[in-house]
């Protein structure tokens, strides 16, 4: 969009791009039609082979994109823990617990401690994906050289490579720097000593030095891969902190890892931001549409507003413009 007719009273010899200026402002258009910024874009379309690695929203990028039979890489397939992204790597919180994936996945690095015994019933328990269970430990270790062959498949096949942004409280082992990906299961249930273990929150600079280990790791095995960032607009639904309230931590994480993201992407041709969080927490009150969904777990968005973010996400890949959730807008408003 070339023509500035975004207007500011403040501001009157300015004219400005109508990204540039609040939706329903002024004399400016409203939020059902505001065109998204013009920042750099990936050139996907349906053939690439994307994968997808993080939270439940990477479940949710994946639903869609088979759905509209786009090509998301999907290994282990059967396998529970692949559910979310496109190996079994289960939900992943923290960009630390995404690098251990990627060390394990495309280098000889496995984390230390490589398992959890569980004291009673001696199951055996992965600490680094989202509980992660086996018999015994045979099976568990033939199934992990399973997974990393998989993991390294996805990985060096895939020209995109979608990551979710999502927490920045950690558990981390005092010994090895080993992050846990949540202290939960049965080895904890049943009264493991988790003394070695320490909760902390990290900042923008770890979080950026995590990012950048990330991206050397996916461009040492795979030069050519992509890397599509998005903050998560699921809320965090507990804060092991106790200097601060859930509301609080939440919107702090955000806040470090949206930080972060913008210098990240900044710095490195081949990284892109999608703006998933804006959309979802910004654009849509500003439309009068829902945002969170309902019921026991009302820290998630709701299906509209996944399908919102959705459509703005297959816009963004063709470099169109598009107001996200505009089909979704209320009548007689």
């Amino acid at each position: 969009m070339t023509d500035k007719t975004g207007r500011s009273d403040v501001h009157p010899l300015r004219r400005f791009h109508p990204w540039q200026v609040w939706p329903g402002s002024y004399d400016n258009p409203p939020a059902d039609r505001y065109p998204p910024a013009a920042g750099p874009r990936p050139a996907i379309d349906a053939a690439t082979p994307i994968a997808g690695i993080g939270s439940c929203l990477i479940r949710e990028f994946k639903t869609r994109l088979l759905a509209r039979g786009w090509n998301f890489l999907q290994e282990e397939l059967g396998n529970p823990a692949a559910k979310h992204a496109s190996a079994a790597w289960e939900r992943l919180y923290n960009l630390f617990s995404v690098r251990q994936v990627l060390e394990y996945a495309l280098t000889d690095a496995v984390p230390r401690p490589r398992w959890w015994i569980s004291p009673q019933t001696g199951m055996v328990q992965d600490p680094y994906r989202r509980i992660v269970l086996y018999d015994d430990l045979e099976t568990a270790e033939a199934d992990f050289a399973r997974h990393r062959r998989c993991a390294r498949r996805a990985l060096t096949t895939a020209k995109v490579l979608v990551l979710s942004l999502d927490y920045i409280e950690i558990w981390e082992d005092v010994e090895t720097g080993a992050v846990l990906c949540l202290p939960s299961g049965p080895y904890v249930i049943e009264g493991s000593d988790m003394g070695r273990y320490r909760h902390r929150t990290t900042g923008v600079a770890e979080n950026l030095d995590a990012l950048e280990a990330i991206l050397a790791l996916l461009r040492a095995a795979n030069p050519d891969c992509r890397l599509v960032l998005v903050l998560s607009p699921i809320q965090q639904w507990a804060t092991f902190r106790e200097d601060a309230d859930v509301f609080a931590a939440s919107c702090h994480a955000k806040a470090v890892l949206r930080v972060a993201a913008e210098d990240f992407a900044a710095r490195h041709a081949g990284v892109f931001y999608f703006p998933a969080y804006e959309l979802a927490m910004l654009q849509r009150p500003a439309q009068g549409l829902p945002v969170f969904a309902a019921g026991r777990e009302n820290f998630h968005v709701c299906r509209e507003t996944l399908d919102a973010l959705m459509d703005a996400f297959f816009a963004w890949c063709g470099g169109e413009a598009t107001g996200a959730g505009s089909r979704d807008r209320p009548s007689g408003g």
